[in-house]
């Protein structure tokens, strides 16, 4: 019986054209309405650049005696959003971007105030303000749209945040860093052994004087003559103060005059090549015009060349006052410190520039003798007179070549080093003015002390012994600064004179100086982007989901299931007419009259029982869900692109809810007729809403947790995202037998509970009919 329904329902279906294109229809529709919005929501959020966002900026910017540098945190903001994508940044003044949010042109603006460099600089203050961002947002616009831009938003506070704390980082570090390098150069360790030179004599001069003073003073209580040498003594003392004053003196007059010598080596330098170059230039024209004077009168060309040739030879004396001179620099510059890294590199450069003035001054003695050779031809054979011109003007090409390359050696490698030098000396001669200012004080002092003595010899004793102790306070204190100096340039080296206590200073500084350094020579970026943000955050997905449209695609489908049941059941009579009865029956056109009025089960006395009446017509709902199910499964993994780890799976999900549903939404329509059709448009708004599709189940209201489980969506969605991304254990199988077992309550509907509702059904849709509107 099930089966001739079954073959009627289908050949009435194909019998005709437009009976084909609906039942097309009725699989298509479904799948377009999942396809349409799974592609509608494929990547949303990866298009909020296209989201108008405004930003204005009134930052006047702060500057201070702290920070003397003007700082403008707003241009800074700008500049990072120019070449941030995020969203579509638009950059206005403020008044236009807070009427473009009201108008909704802008869905949001943010605004920079004019203090906000100011407040931000308050970290360095007792009073600290937090900088604020003014944030206006128009939420009528779009639901969504609100929370893309906060989270734009969030995101430029949190860059202003790490961009201010990493540069405050990186400052400190780099200052560190660049006062550990300078205090490690060369430069800075020639400088403190020459400091600490210096302040040792003058350690072991006040020491001396201390005990000479202390000497004296004790000759006095023995004999009152001994007054008259108290002055000779300070004086002695003095002295010595001052021989160490003149002694640096010297020392920066040789300086000075190193540095004049290099600047009037330089001068000759460029004068003497510049006439020997001019030399040439010339000797080539007066060839010419000796040779071209051959045949015509040869014994003036061999005069003019014998001439030329003692004018070339005459030049010879320039070379070798060049190199004289470099020479003599060359022994100052073997004076200096071993340790000056600029020492060896001038001496190997002032070496090569000797060697090539040495080549230079042997092609001008060859163009001399080849001059003077030429004298001689020029009188006998007139084709060998023609070859040593053109010798001679090679030769003579030569030896500007020879200058010029001294000219450039020079210039490239000679004359920077010397100017380095200079600098350096430069620097050195404003270190022996201080020191020599410290000198003259400590000898004024001196005068000054030993000037009050008086011809009391009381007085006078007392008055060494004052000397005395401040002359050994001194010089404890000189040895102490040495010490100190020598800790800190040599981590770990003590110095002897500092004694026990000096060493645990030592120690504790080289700690100190070790930390530094170690902090130092880390990367100042990488510690300044740590400071600045401490805890990154590293993502792990489990069961990862390809895009925002695969995690969509089991809700929408799964709805698009449901809608085609529906659909099926508004487009398809789920009731049999008697006359397809009595043709499955074999009874003809039309049951006989005992049968009674035309409603289920009203054959049964024939075979034709209400469960097949319910299977038989239910075949072809059966058959067509299984069309829509498989058609947006299909287009799902291979039209759109759906992530599906398990194909099968995922079309085993699709096969059973199509089932399912179609069985609950025929079952309610066969068994309630329109008010059927009704309470399955019901269950699908209520399903929509609490089956976690889209929001998980725990954001929704209490009433819809509740009624979570025994819903059918929440089951079909959990088994496709199984079958789309991997499965827990039986989480696969017990969503599907889930899904299953509302087949149960609604066979039963269908088939036991049904018969006692079919007379109430039949007397509602006679009272609707009689509306004439329903």
């Amino acid at each position: 019986m099930i089966w001739g329904i079954f073959k009627r329902d289908m050949c009435h279906a194909t019998r005709n054209v437009i009976a084909v294109i609906v039942s097309m229809g009725l699989v298509v529709v479904p799948a377009l309405y999942a396809w349409f919005n799974i592609a509608a929501s494929w990547d949303p959020y990866g298009n909020t650049k296209a989201l108008k966002v405004a930003v204005a900026n009134n930052d006047k910017g702060y500057k201070s005696d702290l920070i003397p540098v003007r700082v403008n945190v707003g241009e800074t903001i700008i500049s990072t959003l120019h070449a941030n994508d995020q969203l579509d940044w638009q950059f206005v003044k403020s008044g236009k971007a807070i009427d473009g949010v009201k108008s909704g042109e802008y869905y949001a603006a943010i605004v920079i105030p004019k203090g906000f460099s100011a407040d931000m600089m308050t970290l360095f203050s007792p009073d600290i303000k937090h900088a604020q961002l003014k944030y206006y947002l128009n939420e009528k616009i779009n639901p969504i749209a609100p929370h893309i831009t906060d989270q734009g938003a969030t995101t430029v506070v949190n860059t202003i945040d790490k961009t201010f704390a990493k540069t405050i980082a990186q400052v400190g570090l780099d200052l560190a860093s660049s006062i550990l390098h300078y205090s490690q150069s060369p430069q800075m360790a020639e400088y403190m052994r020459n400091l600490n030179g210096n302040l040792t004599t003058m350690a072991d001069t006040l020491s001396g004087a201390s005990q000479q003073v202390t000497s004296y003073s004790q000759l006095l209580g023995s004999a009152n003559d001994i007054v008259d040498s108290t002055g000779k003594l300070l004086a002695s003392a003095t002295k010595a103060g001052k021989q160490a004053q003149n002694a640096l003196k010297q020392g920066k007059s040789g300086a000075t005059s190193f540095t004049s010598a290099g600047a009037n080596v330089t001068s000759s330098v460029n004068t003497a090549l510049d006439q020997v170059s001019g030399a040439f230039d010339q000797v080539a024209a007066k060839v010419n015009k000796a040779f071209d004077a051959i045949g015509k009168d040869s014994d003036t060309a061999a005069s003019q060349l014998t001439t030329l040739s003692e004018q070339v030879s005459s030049s010879e004396s320039l070379y070798d006052t060049y190199i004289t001179s470099l020479n003599h620099m060359h022994e100052s510059v073997e004076q200096l410190p071993d340790s000056d890294s600029a020492k060896q590199a001038l001496l190997e450069a002032i070496d090569r520039e000797i060697t090539l003035l040495e080549a230079a001054k042997g092609d001008s003695q060859k163009l001399a003798q080849q001059l003077k050779d030429a004298s001689t031809q020029v009188t006998q054979d007139t084709a060998a007179a023609e070859r040593s011109r053109k010798e001679i003007l090679n030769r003579i090409t030569s030896a500007k070549q020879s200058i010029s390359n001294v000219r450039d050696d020079y210039a490239t490698n000679v004359k920077p080093k010397i100017d380095a030098l200079a600098s350096t000396v430069s620097t050195l001669i404003s270190q022996t003015d201080s020191m020599i200012t410290q000198l003259s004080g400590t000898a004024d002092d001196l005068d000054d002390v030993t000037g009050d003595v008086g011809t009391n010899v009381t007085s006078i004793r007392s008055t060494l012994g004052t000397i005395a102790k401040k002359l050994d306070s001194s010089a404890a204190t000189v040895k102490e600064l040495i010490t100190k100096l020598e800790t800190g340039g040599n981590a770990g080296d003590g110095n002897s004179d500092g004694g026990d206590g000096d060493n645990d200073a030592s120690s504790s500084d080289s700690g100190e100086s070790d930390e530094l350094r170690a902090l130092a020579t880390a990367n100042a970026s990488t510690l300044s982007t740590l400071i600045s943000a401490p805890v990154a955050l590293h993502r792990v997905s489990v069961y990862p989901i390809a895009n925002y449209g695969s995690a969509m695609a089991p809700f929408y489908t799964i709805l698009s299931i449901w809608v085609g049941a529906i659909i099926l059941c508004a487009m398809l009579k789920v009731t049999i007419s008697d006359r397809e009865k009595a043709h499955v029956l074999g009874l003809g056109d039309t049951l006989p009259r005992v049968a009674g009025p035309s409603g289920p089960g009203n054959a049964s006395r024939w075979g034709l029982r209400l469960d097949h009446e319910y299977f038989g017509r239910y075949a072809i709902f059966a058959l067509l869900a299984l069309l829509q199910g498989t058609l947006v499964c299909l287009g799902d993994m291979y039209f759109l692109g759906v992530q599906a780890n398990h194909a099968l799976q995922f079309l085993a999900v699709g096969w059973l809810a199509a089932l399912v549903f179609s069985n609950i939404v025929y079952t309610l329509t066969v068994s309630f007729g329109d008010i059927g059709k009704a309470v399955a448009v019901v269950l699908l708004v209520m399903q929509v809403a609490g089956s976690g599709g889209t929001f998980p189940i725990e954001t929704l209201p209490k009433f819809f947790q509740m009624l979570y489980p025994f819903l059918p969506f929440p089951h079909a969605i959990d088994a496709m995202h199984a079958a789309m991304a991997g499965s827990y254990g039986n989480e696969y199988l017990l969503d599907m037998v889930y899904l299953a077992l509302f087949l149960i309550p609604s066979l039963l509907l269908g088939l036991v509970l049904r018969k006692p509702v079919i007379r109430l059904n039949n007397w509602v849709s006679r009272n609707l009919e009689s509306t004439k509107v329903m």
